[in-house]
């Protein structure tokens, strides 16, 4: 193919087609982040002015200094998972891990992998992936999945492949997702009934496990952690130092997740109790009990309790007394929320929990708009216990 130089710019060419059509062409050579020589090239432009504007668009990309997305322009979003996934994984932790294979797998290759990173915009992502998957998920497994999607971006960004994030206003259900975080706790007087039901019908660690969870607001995963060595008797407080499931045992969640959690005096007498039953039940299956020993244990194995075991228990009791359908998490929102309901200072509440503040309003703010509308008639209401007759009165 012969190329013929423009007389308007020196990087311009045009040239002939198979069909004698006269098409126009672009060759800039520049320098990458290395320092080495290459050239960015584009072909096919109808125009002599559609090439010329695509040029300057490059030449002024490597003057902001933005060689890498020039290096990077066919890189696909799967090509991007990928690299991304692999730089990053010695980084999280297991369960993140796998949580992002398996998502990067089954749904974002296969849905956006052949789009060109630099390229997708807003409408595409959601025609392709966003809506396509409303009908079949739930608008908090869709939320993660374009959580984990928000992230692979903001990385492509510090990266330099990338110069904006184009996927950060999508909202996917809020009010579902809200609704749902309103829906997954017990009112004092349901927990109440439902501890009482499954201590005297569920097995002694289940019972245990369940009391712990309510009257700590630990994560299911925290109070599998739990060694004897984390209970302090003498003042009572369970330390959260490490987090369990099924795939080991590592550090918690978050720095905050670090924390002293002081208990009921009822509970830390239960917990003694069990203690005991613990050792007899760990010696009867050949095993020695310890400070290390895990703190809840399987009533046949007497190995440490599967965090797979509470569900099925659960759901078993809400079905016979026709309770709300709460998760094991739900039973720290249940804690949670009945310490803002009985107006617990949120930074006591947050520290309690391992969160920041900031997370308490955002999980639990149905509960603090509705604190806040009985204020106004708190505060009415006092004042009329005085007699007053000034202002509103």
């Amino acid at each position: 193919m012969k190329l013929h130089k423009s007389n308007k710019e020196p990087e311009i060419y045009y040239y002939f087609n198979v069909n004698e059509e006269k098409l126009w062409m672009f060759r800039h050579k520049y320098y990458d982040s290395t320092g080495k020589r290459k050239e960015k090239k584009k072909s096919g432009f109808e125009t002599e002015k559609a090439a010329i504007r695509s040029l300057f668009e490059v030449k002024a990309a490597v003057l902001n200094g933005n060689v890498r997305q020039l290096d990077h322009e066919k890189l696909t979003v799967g090509e991007w998972l990928d690299i991304w996934f692999e730089l990053n994984k010695n980084q999280w932790k297991i369960t993140t891990i796998v949580t992002r294979e398996r998502i990067i797998r089954l749904y974002l290759k296969p849905m956006l992998g052949r789009y060109n990173l630099q390229k997708l915009d807003k409408t595409t992502y959601k025609r392709s992936f966003i809506n396509p998957l409303m009908s079949k998920l739930k608008p908090r497994t869709l939320k993660s999945m374009h959580d984990i999607f928000r992230i692979a971006i903001n990385a492509a960004i510090d990266d330099e492949v990338l110069d904006r994030n184009r996927f950060l206003k999508i909202s996917i259900h809020d009010e579902t997702l809200q609704a749902d975080k309103e829906l997954n706790y017990f009112s004092p007087e349901e927990l109440n009934v439902f501890l009482k039901h499954a201590k005297e019908n569920s097995s002694y660690t289940i019972y245990m496990v369940l009391l712990a969870l309510s009257y700590s607001g630990m994560r299911k995963g925290e109070a599998l952690g739990l060694q004897w060595k984390h209970i302090d008797f003498e003042h009572n407080i369970f330390r959260v130092e490490q987090t369990r499931d099924q795939h080991g045992t590592r550090t918690p969640k978050t720095k905050n997740s670090y924390r002293n959690i002081f208990m009921d005096e009822n509970v830390i007498r239960e917990v003694k109790s069990y203690r005991t039953w613990c050792k007899q039940k760990m010696l009867a299956s050949g095993m020695k009990w310890n400070e290390n020993s895990y703190v809840f244990i399987s009533n046949e194995t007497s190995y440490p309790l599967n965090g797979m075991a509470l569900q099925k228990p659960m759901n078993r009791i809400i079905k016979q007394l026709s309770l709300p359908k709460v998760s094991p998490h739900g039973l720290r929102h249940t804690h949670c929320t009945i310490l803002l309901m009985n107006n617990v200072n949120v930074k006591v509440i947050a520290e309690r929990l391992g969160n920041t503040p900031l997370m308490i309003y955002g999980t639990y703010g149905h509960v603090l708009k509705d604190m806040e509308k009985k204020s106004a008639a708190v505060f009415s209401e006092a004042l009329g216990a005085t007699g007053a007759e000034i202002g509103a009165n």
